[in-house]
């Protein structure tokens, strides 16, 4: 560092001369970066006696530079006066320049300010080394590091008269954002002038560094409000005495509360019920999650799955915990989306161009347009959940889930926990936590009864309450729970006569029987049998990525056989047949013996066939393992009571291979 010595000034002054007379450089007694600096300015050719013209920004630009540096120049402003402050009437200045070298902002006496015009200490003024020579805030800016530059070490004469220190102030990027320099006379110079402007450009570093940290914790803050305030669970945070501390607006609505009344609560008190849940959580004892609750609220009953978690502080202790509140529509919706229950039939599906099978999609349209009940009547085959589901797609709760169940697949001791639910000890084996039914699952959208006709007696009973009341009681519980359901039934059997004969209610069948839509037999629409079976060969031949052919001596067999399985039956049948060709061509020969038969009897089939007798027996004996892939599939659908995961478990195969062989079972 240098000090205001006459001698020392002497003696640097002396080597200044040297230096620009013949490029002699004494580095012994000139700083390293300063005799850099020096070289630099010789090699431009700049002026040692007065530089180059000075450079100073346009008004606009100078407008510009301290809108962009505004936040900076606000908290060096400070550190500015209070260093002016100490070097007051002394003829010292403090300036503050951008990281380009351009001055931003003085302090200093008025006389001093004004004399220091001359040497471009205004606004704007650029003390970049090849305007104005080796100065401190160009050497600070070249190094990055605090430095004093003293009477003749600067290049120019003109500033011999003047000593400056300065030092960068760095941003949170760790880049140079500004310097901060204190200039005055040159016999003032002492090294504490440059510790202490360092140590002032660290404070303000330091200062900028903090206000970033705010700003990035307030703008965190901001997110995570919004994020609080928006999501679409419910969220509550309590203290470690239990006393709610926050909570966002879906939690008020979920609890139906207004207001403020939350806020101080006790958790216990709102959570009733689950008293011994919330004390373990206050414990820090153990989480909990997806635990049912029910309260009451000034708009009817509400429902939730609420999770509990404790917060610990850093030294381990107990500083409270967090309650989410997720609404029971969206478990529903989440259930539904995962376990199958939606549509994937529409009405440009149902294939066919017949008179009946058009009247029996006009009706289904007409039904969709309603919310009223609807049976659907037709053989094993015809497509009833087909329509069910078209209608469904069709209908205003088409967003809503559609939720599917097969009355007669279901024992009968266990259909009133399927459609209804169960409480948790309801009976034995019942799931822990309860479990909701298909009614609860399908609210909001439709719930299809499969094979109606084949539903229990006492089970009846309960269906019609709640077809009735639109409210649901879950088996061993007394809780009421509204539902918004539209319920499809499906059978293959006369309920009239069912009615009759004292197996299904009356009073049930008529709250069901506002649409009664009968889906024709394949049998009585033969005009849609080989429209059928090219749209399943042209299907198969899409998802094998190949071809077939249908052979034209096939036609008169598939169209005078009665297809008593109806559409499931063209299906399976074409879905045989294309796994018996060969060179991609549906012959006679890969049709089932039966559709052969109705063609003209046993003694035609065998001259049909007269070298592929082997063929048929193994068809046939193809056709037994099918059949009896198809039952096992069935019945593990009843056991594991549809759950998909579990059944491609017991059957040792992937969920995937599990959907291909359903589909191809024609399995709903």
């Amino acid at each position: 560092m240098t000090s205001g010595n006459p001698a020392n000034i002497i003696g640097k002054d002396l080597i200044w001369k040297k230096f620009i007379s013949n490029g002699e450089l004494e580095s012994r007694i000139i700083l390293p970066q300063i005799a850099d600096s020096w070289v630099r300015c010789s090699q431009i050719d700049l002026n040692p006696n007065d530089g180059r013209s000075q450079n100073v920004l346009q008004p606009s630009d100078i407008r510009m530079m301290l809108e962009k540096k505004r936040e900076i120049i606000d908290i060096a402003k400070p550190f500015m006066a209070n260093i002016y402050e100490i070097f007051r009437n002394s003829g010292f200045i403090v300036v503050l320049s951008d990281e380009n070298g351009y001055i931003m902002e003085r302090f200093g006496d008025a006389d001093v300010l004004n004399s220091a015009r001359h040497l471009h200490f205004v606004q704007g003024a650029s003390w970049r080394e090849e305007h104005v020579g080796t100065n401190a805030i160009a050497v600070g800016l070249k190094t990055g590091a605090p430095v004093q530059v003293s009477g003749a070490e600067h290049y120019c004469r003109k500033h011999h008269w003047w000593t400056c220190s300065a030092a960068p102030i760095y941003g949170h990027n760790g880049q140079i954002v500004a310097l901060l320099d204190l200039s005055g006379p040159a016999q003032a110079a002492y090294s504490h002038t440059l510790a202490m402007v360092a140590a002032a450009a660290n404070a303000i570093t330091m200062q900028i560094s903090i206000q970033q940290k705010n700003y990035e914790l307030s703008l965190m803050n901001r997110r995570l409000s919004s994020i609080f305030n928006t999501m679409s669970d419910g969220v509550i945070f309590f203290d470690r005495l239990g006393k709610v501390r926050e909570f966002n607006p879906i939690a008020k609505k979920i609890l139906g509360k207004t207001g403020n009344i939350l806020n101080g609560a006790s958790v216990q008190t709102i959570f009733k019920g689950k008293n011994q849940l919330i004390q373990t959580l206050l414990d820090g004892k153990e989480d909990y999650s997806d635990v049912e609750f029910f309260t009451d609220t000034a708009m009817g009953p509400s429902r939730c799955v609420i999770s509990g978690e404790t917060i610990f502080d850093k030294q381990g202790c107990i500083n409270g915990g967090v309650i989410i509140l997720r609404p029971m529509e969206k478990v529903h919706n989440l259930v539904n989306r995962f376990s199958g229950n939606y549509t994937t039939f529409k009405f440009s599906d149902i294939i066919g161009k017949s008179a009946q099978i058009l009247e029996a999609i006009r009706q289904a349209s007409l039904a969709a347009a309603t919310s009223s009940n609807v049976i659907l009547r037709g053989e094993s085959g015809t497509g009833k959940e087909m329509f069910a589901q078209a209608i469904h797609c069709r209908s205003s709760r088409s967003n809503g889930p559609f939720v599917a169940l097969n009355c007669g697949a279901i024992p009968r001791e266990l259909i009133g926990s399927e459609l209804f639910g169960y409480e948790e000890g309801a009976f034995t084996g019942a799931k822990r936590g309860g479990r909701p039914g298909n009614f609860e699952l399908a609210s909001g959208g439709t719930l299809f009864l499969d094979e109606i006709g084949d539903m229990p007696l006492e089970q009846q009973v309960a269906l019609l309450r709640v077809l009735q009341e639109k409210k649901v009681a879950r088996l061993g519980g007394n809780k009421v729970i509204p539902v918004d359901v539209r319920v499809i039934c499906a059978t293959n059997k006369d309920l009239n006569r069912l009615v009759r004969n004292g197996t299904f209610r009356q009073d049930l069948y008529y709250r069901l029987n506002v649409f009664t839509i009968e889906i024709p037999p394949l049998r009585d629409r033969r005009d849609d049998i080989e429209i059928l079976f090219r749209y399943f060969v042209e299907q198969i031949g899409n998802e094998q990525e190949c071809k077939y052919i249908i052979a034209d001596e096939i036609l008169e067999s598939i169209n005078n056989y009665d297809w008593p399985g109806n559409v499931r039956e063209v299906h399976n049948v074409v879905e045989r047949a294309c796994n018996f060709t060969e060179n991609y061509i549906i012959s006679l020969a890969c049709l089932p013996p039966e559709l052969c038969c109705s063609q003209g009897g046993d003694q035609e089939m065998q001259s049909i066939y007269p070298e592929n007798t082997r063929m048929c027996h193994l068809y046939e004996i193809k056709s037994e393992i099918l059949d009896k892939e198809c039952e096992e599939i069935k019945a593990l659908l009843r056991k594991e009571r549809g759950n998909l995961s579990k059944v491609a478990s017991e059957l040792g195969i992937a969920r995937s291979t599990l959907y291909r062989k359903m589909k191809k079972h024609s399995i709903y």
